[in-house]
């Protein structure tokens, strides 16, 4: 039987029967595989989204799957093709749309906050959202691919080269896969997470990790870089303490990204911008090309992607994920097998 989980409101994740619905004209029915438990979905579920979303919602993104259907004009994939969605539906209109910018389009739907997610058995989307996957990558790696597009959406725009010395504030699914991409290009990577928890994953993957409530970040950076500093810090813890710490750390222009979505507008050093001539980037989601090096990268071996994912569990297991990750403790990416 098809199964859905949908958002009501208040705390409330209704386990319910899930609707198959026919793919029309350019549209493709998925058969859901995986599914990752997002930052995003968390929000959601506190409330903090409720002005956006429709409910019930099905919520969703980070997923992967098997064809089922194919509607009418669609060619470029057939039944039993594993695929992901690019979750990024633009309306081709607007002026970031008109210069090229889909992905930041400002009317841009998401799918999973603005229309039905992947947290269902089966999934009617787009062709246009879908990226096929190779046959050696499997469906629990496929799932993988949508965070870790954002994460080479980051270092591809903040240029990330062989020896650089590259800061990563923040050491949660996104944070650890910018990390690992960042390394994997050459670069040497410092994270710094709260979490001991994630500061031994980090070190187990192979990277350089502090908790920097018993380590000085600061002095440690310029130590390492003969005071010099960063050259390039990603902040994706979204703090307060993030936004003042990058700007200690850099070099002169050194270069910050803002990975993190700040709900509150945080104080800046801009007197250390003019001082330094340092840059500032912001990055947000991804664009076609960084779906398709994500999926070049899992599917090669290079990352340690099994390392990332805490548990599987059954979409029953929602809930449950969500006060898991609520909890700030043993957690890093918690997956549904549907």
């Amino acid at each position: 039987m098809a199964q859905a989980a949908y958002y009501e409101g208040n705390h409330v994740i209704r386990q319910g029967r899930g609707k198959m619905i026919e793919p029309g004209p350019g549209q493709v029915q998925l058969r859901v595989s995986h599914c990752g438990i997002c930052g995003t979905d968390l929000h959601i579920y506190h409330g903090a989204m409720d002005a956006r979303v429709k409910m019930p919602l099905v919520m969703g993104h980070e997923m992967s799957a098997t064809v089922q259907r194919i509607g009418d004009g669609v060619s470029d994939v057939m039944p039993g093709d594993k695929v992901v969605v690019m979750p990024l539906a633009p309306c081709d209109d607007c002026p970031a749309c008109h210069a090229g910018h889909s992905h930041i389009c400002h009317n841009l739907n998401f799918l999973g906050i603005d229309t039905p997610g992947a947290f269902q058995s089966y999934w009617t989307v787009p062709a246009y959202t879908l990226h096929k996957l190779p046959n050696q990558l499997s469906l629990k790696h496929g799932a993988l691919i949508e965070p870790l597009a954002v994460a080479a959406h980051d270092v591809r725009l903040a240029g990330v080269k062989a020896g650089d010395q590259v800061v990563v504030l923040g050491g949660g699914p996104i944070g650890m896969l910018v990390a690992l991409v960042a390394k994997h290009y050459g670069a040497e990577v410092l994270v710094s997470e709260i979490n001991p928890f994630r500061v031994e994953i980090a070190r187990n993957l192979g990277l350089a990790a502090i908790n920097p409530t018993d380590t000085d970040l600061t002095k440690l950076v310029m130590e390492e870089t003969d005071s010099a500093g960063a050259d390039i810090v990603f902040e994706v813890s979204g703090s307060q303490a993030g936004a003042a710490v990058m700007t200690e750390l850099l070099r002169t222009r050194g270069l910050a990204v803002v990975v993190a979505i700040f709900g509150q507008k945080p104080e800046l050093d801009l007197f250390r911008f003019f001082w330094r001539e340092l840059r500032l980037q912001g990055v947000r989601v991804y664009e076609s090309q960084d779906f398709t090096a994500a999926i070049e990268l899992a599917a090669s071996g290079a990352l340690p992607l099994d390392d990332l994912i805490t548990d599987i569990r059954p979409l029953s297991a929602l809930k449950s994920g969500f006060e898991d990750m609520e909890t700030g403790g043993r957690v890093m990416k918690i997956l549904l097998e549907l």
